[in-house]
């Protein structure tokens, strides 16, 4: 899961984007024995220089704070570093993976944490609420669509987040649970069955480990996965029934966009305090100025952004990352106001089931978003940034995601 703070593969510490850097040079952050850091942009065989049209602007470095370790999911930013869209906007990018004892909304909140951070909606609201200190706010809304999914078997019926009442529905933590239970408690589903009893408006919640493994060899009636990672590692696996890979055909997918309780994902956030501060509104124009034009790459490049994504550290199969890029890229494009913008409406949709959830208390405060740097960043672009013709491809899944 992508989105978690438990992770099993060994994740770069840090990876500078070397955007001031002359030619065929990287500038790297400091990293621990055996990290690796990847090829300078300026050095890769084939990426395009772009023309510094930022040159004039003061030259900044910050740093990105990524809620999980490096894979597609944020393979906007790599190809903003590839492509020398970050130079051309006279800025030096650090990105900070994230890893199991890291929680972005955290690191980001602190006075002398990342400039900038992704993170979901929901996780920012949660900090701010429970946290003074924490002001961010999100600046540029990149993913326009939820991603979560919950799945369960064909052949147990289970086709509607009605039908759990009474039955073992796995969950992630930290925060990654909250569309999952919002979406069973529109049904009237709260957790319980603790002395095995399975009433009509209880549902036994179990905490689900970061892979499909319990759901594989179902010790569980339903489980929670990113359409991008885990619902491709089910069908990335064997069915010993028939020694084949599995198909969509034998699973029921509960999307929950559908259902009207999907909230607002990847986003990119800033502290206020520091936003406010000198020049550093112009240096977050820029920053999502290259970072969109990133985005707008993978969509029309998304084998370059894969291979871009591997340079960055990611361990995972060639196979699942195209997966991935492809499904992200879905999530991303269409964007209906231009890459970036936030739709108010799924911003109240977000904050309804946040509080219903129990997620927050109150209400944000109306400076928990803006868009006037993405709206300025946006009239730096002259590519399309909407994306109206997209059309997500087909991906050809592979054994074991390799």
């Amino acid at each position: 899961m992508n989105t978690k703070r438990g992770f099993a593969l060994t994740a770069v510490a840090a990876v500078v984007f070397a955007a001031c850097t002359p030619a065929g040079t990287t500038a790297p952050a400091s990293q621990p024995p055996g990290s690796v850091a990847p090829p300078s942009s300026a050095a890769s065989e084939g990426t395009e220089s772009q023309p510094a049209a930022g040159s004039s602007a003061t030259a900044a470095n910050v740093k990105l704070q990524l809620q999980w370790a490096p894979q597609a999911q944020f393979a906007g930013y790599f190809a903003a570093d590839k492509q020398g869209y970050f130079k051309a906007e006279n800025l030096t990018v650090t990105v900070v993976p994230g890893g199991p004892d890291v929680v972005p909304q955290v690191e980001g909140s602190k006075a002398d944490g990342p400039e900038f951070t992704i993170s979901w909606v929901p996780k920012v609201l949660e900090a701010r609420e429970a946290s003074p200190a924490s002001d961010l706010v999100d600046i540029a809304q990149i993913f326009q669509r939820s991603g979560t999914l919950s799945v369960t078997w064909k052949d147990t019926g289970i086709d509607d987040p009605c039908k759990l009442a009474g039955k073992k529905v796995g969950t992630w933590a930290f925060g990654n649970e909250f569309e999952v239970t919002a979406g069973l408690l529109s049904c009237g589903l709260t957790p319980g069955l603790e002395n095995n009893g399975k009433p009509d408006s209880q549902y036994q919640q179990v905490t689900q480990a970061f892979d499909m493994k319990a759901f594989l060899a179902r010790e569980i009636d339903a489980a929670e996965a990113m359409i991008y990672n885990e619902y491709a590692q089910v069908l990335e696996a064997t069915d010993p029934a028939t020694g084949e890979l599995y198909k969509p055909e034998q699973l029921n997918v509960i999307n929950w966009n559908d259902y009207r309780v999907a909230m607002l994902q990847d986003a990119i956030f800033v502290r206020k305090s520091w936003l406010d501060q000198g020049t550093n509104r112009d240096v977050a124009v820029r920053f999502v100025r290259a970072s969109l034009k990133g985005w707008i790459y993978c969509r029309d490049h998304p084998d370059d952004c894969v291979q871009y994504t591997t340079d960055a550290g990611s361990q995972l199969g060639a196979g699942h990352q195209k997966w991935m890029m492809n499904e992200v890229n879905a999530l991303v494009w269409p964007s209906p106001g231009g890459v970036g913008m936030i739709d108010p409406v799924f911003w109240q949709q977000t904050v309804k089931i946040a509080k219903n959830g129990g997620i927050i208390k109150t209400d944000p405060s109306i400076d928990a978003y803006r868009t006037d740097i993405v709206k300025e960043a946006l009239t730096g672009i002259t590519d399309d940034s909407k994306g109206d013709g997209f059309t997500k491809a087909t991906v050809e899944v592979t054994a074991g995601g390799n």
